[in-house]
């Protein structure tokens, strides 16, 4: 049977802003000026520098290695803090 998840399987990491964000449904075009878009790029700064020490550490490049641990919740975009302004 055909998996029917249009998220592929995450394996290894990215430099790919885009690729980055599509792990949680977004585009770099839903990003805008509010909190949770401030939190999310905040997030990516984060990502990346997890990667940079991970792949200088191992010698590898990013597709070769996975974060783990503390730095694991860092691998998909955080959507949970979005603001949902009162009507």
């Amino acid at each position: 049977m055909k998996n029917m998840n249009p998220i592929p399987e995450i394996l290894g990491e990215t430099t790919d802003v885009e690729s980055w964000l599509i792990r949680a449904g977004l585009r770099f075009s839903d990003l805008g000026n509010d909190a949770a878009s401030i939190a999310i790029r905040k997030q990516w700064r984060e990502y990346q520098a997890a990667v940079q020490r991970c792949c200088a550490t191992l010698h590898q490049p990013p597709s070769r290695v996975q974060l783990c641990g503390n730095y694991a919740n860092l691998r998909i975009p955080s959507v949970a803090c979005r603001v949902v302004p009162n009507p």
